[in-house]
């Protein structure tokens, strides 16, 4: 086992005393598939008791020690690729870009191609190569796929790690617009839940994890449409994968058109209802093709200059286009 490989250890408790060495490591450790287990053991990544585990049958006893080491992952260098941008700001230190929905921030599994990356590869002539990482380069903070808006990226390290520093400290500011199903109580709060990996969908994140991290959201709601929905405006403290989705599913208010967090569809047509959308209205709102989130503005400060630089974009049409339904007379 590589010494620098990243090391997890796992004590077996009494109530897997005589089981499988496999199936009690898989139950310790949740978070990886078994395939992923069982590949690690036969590439002897696995100890019991400081020695390699052979034997994957091996029945283990209260107080065995696993230990697995796990291979940094080989980064595949993305290609730069001509993908039009729409650049909000820059300069020789940083970007700011407005992401549509629908573009992968970086490459990863079922998405090498077409990414935002390859496209700033290209915009910079490779010269964001290595900048925080082969595959992320130049990234401060990601947005997920279907999530619109602003988005800081760094052209130098210099920059990176400036800006990386405002991350961290809670410096760089990030407000989004949501379209929430129902209207939060109080219409002014923090959502102060940590987030961690979902204990049986790995897709999707929680505030039930079993390893969760410190995450607060501010929101405040802007305009409501009856008790159906509201825009929400969200200000994040910390930026866990998929804070807002998580904390506003949390809250009993998932974010409309998202799939993986969102409101069943019965809930939502019974809501719109009741306030006396028509039909047609209710159908377009049910099928809004992705969450409704929006990085609406960024706030930084100049790595160089150390000038407070504020950015604000436009919401997509799609989204004007479903609030400016809710808006119409009901």
């Amino acid at each position: 086992m590589d010494s620098e490989d990243i090391d997890l250890e796992f004590d077996v408790p009494s109530e897997h005393e005589g089981k499988r060495a496999d199936k009690v490591l898989s139950a310790l450790c949740s978070e990886m598939s078994r395939s992923r287990l069982q590949s690690l053991i036969k590439s002897g990544d696995v100890c019991l008791n400081g020695k390699p585990l052979k034997t994957a049958s091996l029945k283990v006893s209260e107080g065995d020690v696993f230990t697995l080491g796990i291979p940094e992952p080989v980064e595949a260098e993305p290609c730069p690729q001509d993908i039009p941008l729409d650049i909000v700001y820059e300069d020789d230190e940083m970007l700011v870009i407005n992401k549509q929905a629908g573009l992968v921030v970086h490459p990863g599994a079922g998405n090498w191609n077409g990414t935002m990356v390859n496209a700033l590869l290209f915009h910079c002539g490779g010269s964001l190569s290595g900048i925080g990482g082969v595959i992320r380069p130049g990234i401060v903070h990601r947005l997920d796929k279907e999530t619109s808006g602003l988005i800081l990226v760094a052209k130098n390290d210099y920059a990176h790690h400036s800006l990386g520093e405002q991350l961290a400290d809670r410096s760089l500011s990030r407000v989004y617009h949501a379209l929430v199903t129902g209207v939060p109580m109080p219409l002014k709060g923090a959502v102060d839940r940590a987030v961690g990996r979902h204990k049986h969908n790995r897709l999707k994140m929680s505030v039930m994890s079993g390893s969760p991290r410190q995450a607060r959201t501010h929101y405040h709601v802007i305009q409501s449409f009856g008790e159906a929905c509201s825009l929400v405006e969200c200000r994040l403290e910390t930026g866990r994968t998929h804070q807002i989705r998580v904390h506003m599913e949390a809250l009993g208010h998932p974010l409309v058109g998202d799939l993986l967090y969102g409101p069943q569809p019965t809930l939502l047509k019974s809501k719109l209802k009741k306030e006396g959308y028509s039909s047609e209205i209710i159908e377009k709102v049910l099928s809004f093709p992705r969450q409704a989130l929006h990085a609406q503005e960024l706030e930084c400060v100049h790595p160089r200059t150390k000038e407070m630089l504020s950015f604000s974009v436009e919401k997509p049409d799609d989204f004007s286009n479903i609030l400016e339904l809710l808006n119409k007379s009901i």
